[in-house]
């Protein structure tokens, strides 16, 4: 890449960045002056200065005193002034442009150049004096820019005592105190402005970078729903609507009724996604085991279904029901199974699920190691999130077998309940 390549990429970085924070005080000024209006405070924080070296440059006014000098022939030997008044000005940009930058603050280059500004610096105080002295606050503030830490303080004053010695030794102590309390000053003020900037950047990077994360969680759980929802649903719909066509010949009363079964299916998914939608749907794991029955027995499999123990809380049964679900639903779609039995047992400690059925006992295709489908990955999130485990794989007396255990443990449930069951995306 040549050299006016990068010089334009930097001009273009430049300007981008520049854009991007007149984006944010445009922002700022809207929330500040809608505040105002409603006597509240604004919820948009102060961009602080442009993220770039032209926040710095204003302050190379303070060297106009040795300029002028220059101009009016007051300085001896002219031209090597006017050469060191070039190269402090060339490495104040140098040194200012790179200081928003941290990979560029903390490069070996940025450092060389805040050293060749003070060689330069004192030289030029100790060869004129006067108005050249104002320098060395100058050099303080590009110091301040460039290093952030603990040896800041340490390097401020040390700058500053500096200063003010150089300033007493070429033109008297009169004005070296007011020499080195201004290096030390814009050193420490800059530094903490330029800090204080830079924070509240990464911070509202942060928040912008934790906000889209939440909204593709969001995304991620609202999908995954709906294929519990719809996955279930659909395959019930699949399976009756077969049956309606083998039964149509022979006996219509049958047909009609895997008909209405149809329509009620149909509807009640319908019911279920505007549920999801607006966030007010509550599983029930006796109605899961209802559809359960029907859908097994649509597909000519045999349900038996036998439950034992302690009540469940309403969010335990919530997550049961949806293993229920996708299990039945795995039952129909993959196993070519004849029977399929589901067994619930519960303590006051732990409520144990287990479907299992005796077909081939082939899982679906596993996208993790031990578990089935998209669906069972789903679940084993969602268990795993309440405290509890999902195991899926070939039963020992053949077939599949889809095991989850739960806690009983309402305090906590409550909230992995709450976070399971659909809502508005």
């Amino acid at each position: 890449m040549s050299w006016w390549t990068r010089v334009r990429c930097r001009i273009r970085a430049v300007r981008e960045a520049r854009a991007r924070w007149q984006a944010d005080m445009e922002r700022f000024r809207v929330a500040q002056r809608a505040a105002r209006k409603n006597g509240n405070a604004a919820d948009v924080d102060h961009p602080g200065p442009p993220p770039t070296g032209f926040a710095l440059l204003p302050w190379l006014l303070m060297g106009m005193g040795s300029f002028s000098n220059l101009l009016q022939g007051r300085t001896p030997n002219p031209w090597i002034g006017g050469l060191g008044l070039l190269a402090f000005n060339s490495l104040y940009v140098y040194v200012t442009f790179r200081a928003f930058d941290r990979e560029k603050r903390e490069a070996v280059s940025t450092r060389v150049a805040l050293g060749l500004m003070g060689l330069l610096t004192t030289g030029l105080a100790v060869g004129y004096g006067g108005n050249w002295l104002m320098f060395f606050p100058l050099l303080g503030l590009a110091t301040g820019a460039t290093l952030r830490g603990p040896w800041l303080g340490r390097t401020g004053v040390l700058l500053s005592v500096y200063a003010g010695a150089v300033s007493g030794v070429r033109d008297g102590w009169g004005d070296a105190t007011n020499i080195g309390y201004a290096t030390f000053l814009s050193s420490m003020v800059t530094a903490a402005i330029l800090g204080l900037s830079e924070a509240v950047r990464e911070l509202r990077a942060a928040r912008e970078e934790l906000a889209r994360r939440a909204v593709e969680k969001e995304r991620l759980r609202f999908s995954r729903d709906l294929h519990d929802l719809l996955g279930h649903t659909l395959s019930v719909i699949v399976v009756k609507s077969e049956a309606a066509r083998r039964l149509a010949p022979r006996d219509m009363d049958a047909a009609l009724t895997q008909i209405g079964d149809i329509e009620s299916v149909g509807r009640q998914a319908l019911t279920e996604i505007r549920e999801a939608v607006t966030g007010y749907r509550e599983g029930s794991l006796a109605t899961e085991l209802t559809r359960a029955r029907s859908a097994l027995s649509a597909s000519s499999v045999e349900p038996v279904v036998r439950q034992s123990g302690t009540p469940l809380a309403p969010q335990t049964e919530a997550l049961l029901g949806w293993v229920v679900r996708e299990a039945v639903t795995n039952v129909v779609r993959h196993s070519d199974a004849t029977r399929c039995e589901i067994t619930i047992e519960s303590t006051t400690e732990q409520a144990r699920l287990t479907v299992t059925d005796n077909g081939t006992g082939k899982a679906v295709t596993r996208p993790a190691e031990g578990i089935g489908g998209t669906g069972l990955t789903g679940l084993t999130e969602r268990l795993a999130a309440a405290g509890g485990s999902l195991r899926a794989g070939p039963s020992p007396r053949g077939g599949f077998a889809v095991t989850a255990e739960l806690p009983v443990e309402p305090t906590e449930l409550t909230a992995v309940g709450a976070a399971t069951a659909p809502r508005a995306g």
